[in-house]
């Protein structure tokens, strides 16, 4: 019975070739007519098989879009800075000056008043008696309320918004036109059209004229008398210009030459301020920041209509995007992907990334495959498995040839570019295999060992 048993056992192993079949990289032509080429992974190998054509699946235009509306917004104008108004004083104001400002030349302005002069030939006053006054030979207009002044014997004429050039012109061409000597020189005897404000803690707040000579900001101080304030460290000299509030403190105005020749404009507010909180300057400012609010009006109804429409757009963008992934989880969308077989913890395939290229190492120490067992897995021969792109080639393959048991080598693997259907393949140990053989023959052994004691006792 020992003999008949040892003969079973030596039979039984020596068809272990039948028993237990595992996978491996074969190089030549097998059966099937596949010509096999094995190359290692080397720094050159890698820049030879990353040659191979390839361009990454990329996303809809919809994931790289964005709700936001266009340049312009219908119904908007500009809007004024916000006020410089903090809550607390800090160790140092922030100086805000405004931008260079060049009105160029002067231009005359309803309420201006204009001399008209004469020389005092006795000829020409004769001929100028309808236009100037009979006792002297200078008379001044005033101009209305429609830009122009009214001439006896010539009509109105228009000078509101033209330069001195301009409105000589046009009065010389009016007075030819009324067959009168058109002799005479013009002045501007009164500046009332453009204007600048000032007021806080100054000697005696004033309007201060814009004339032909260009007003600064240090003249318009002193028009009004100066400053009064006691302690010039928290004092500021606050200017408001088309909707935006600038300042600069007092202290810093007076120890630079520059910011006191900042050039005013008509319309400017100026008002120095010793309260830090700005409740002087709030006030003194309020009628024109309430002006700003109703321009601002327009541009928040376009804001409004902006936002909704932005919540549209990103609210279809969602549901297409919604709409995409379901179709990816569901396999209708075409996406490429390589294989993994052997000796790994989890067997399957992985999808290759949208617009990017994934490596060896991406695939290896992915979340889904875990690594590479080493106590069962052969680190010396890990395969990349791709086949040829060649019609005339069909049936070729080449296996990439990774040596893990020199960690330095797995650099290269973070090196080598995947391809679509390309097969990663890990081989066993040896005394994995032979273990898995073991692991089939020995139960059979004890089976078929029971059966015969069975067999023989009865």
């Amino acid at each position: 019975m020992r003999i008949l048993l040892a003969f079973s056992l030596a039979f039984t192993l020596g068809g272990c070739g039948a028993i237990y079949m595992s996978p491996s990289v074969q190089r030549g032509t097998d059966n099937s007519g596949a010509a096999v080429r094995v190359l290692p992974v080397t720094a050159e190998n890698v820049l030879l098989a990353n040659r191979s054509p390839y361009q990454p699946k990329t996303l809809p235009a919809v994931f790289s879009m964005t709700s936001g509306g266009p340049a312009g917004m219908r119904g908007m104008e500009a809007l004024p800075d916000a006020a410089f108004s903090p809550e607390s004083r800090p160790a140092q104001m922030e100086t805000r000056v405004p931008p260079p400002a060049d009105p160029g030349p002067y231009r005359i302005g309803i309420g201006d008043v204009v001399l008209l002069a004469t020389p005092q030939a006795g000829s020409t006053v004769e001929e100028l008696s309808g236009l100037l006054a009979a006792q002297t030979q200078r008379q001044g207009y005033t101009v209305q309320d429609d830009g122009a002044i009214a001439v006896p014997n010539v009509g109105r004429i228009q000078l509101a918004g033209k330069t001195f050039e301009d409105a000589e012109a046009e009065i010389f061409q009016r007075l030819v036109e009324s067959q009168i000597e058109p002799t005479f020189s013009l002045e501007i005897a009164e500046f009332n059209s453009k204007k600048v404000t000032v007021g806080g803690a100054v000697a005696q707040p004033a309007v201060a004229p814009i004339t032909l000579t260009p007003l600064y900001l240090d003249e318009a101080l002193a028009a009004a008398g100066g400053t009064t304030v006691a302690d010039r460290t928290y004092a500021t000299v606050r200017l408001y210009r088309d909707g935006t509030l600038y300042q600069i403190p007092l202290d810093e105005l007076y120890a630079r030459r520059g910011l006191q020749r900042i050039r005013l404009v008509d319309g400017d507010s100026i008002f120095v301020d010793t309260e830090y909180a700005l409740d002087q300057a709030a006030a003194y400012f309020q009628e024109q920041i309430q002006l700003a609010g109703f321009r601002q009006s327009s541009r928040q109804a376009a804001l409004e209509e902006l936002t909704t429409e932005i919540d549209l757009r990103r609210s279809e963008m969602a549901e297409a995007r919604d709409n995409y992934m379901t179709r990816t989880e569901l396999g209708a969308v075409d996406r490429d992907y390589v294989y993994l077989t052997g000796e790994v913890r989890q067997q399957g395939r992985m999808e290759l990334p949208f617009e990017q290229r994934a490596n060896l190492a991406d695939a290896l120490y992915s979340r889904e495959v875990g690594g590479v067992p080493t106590v069962t897995a052969n680190v010396s021969q890990i395969y990349v498995l791709r086949s040829s792109s060649d019609p005339q080639a069909l049936g070729a393959v080449t296996a990439w040839r990774l040596d893990g048991r020199n960690a330095a080598n797995v650099v290269l693997a973070t090196k080598f570019e995947l391809r679509p259907d390309d097969i990663i393949f890990v081989a066993e140990q040896p005394v994995t295999r032979w273990n898995r053989v073991v692991n089939q023959i020995v139960p059979s052994l004890l089976t078929y060992g029971g059966n015969t004691v069975q067999a023989s006792t009865f």
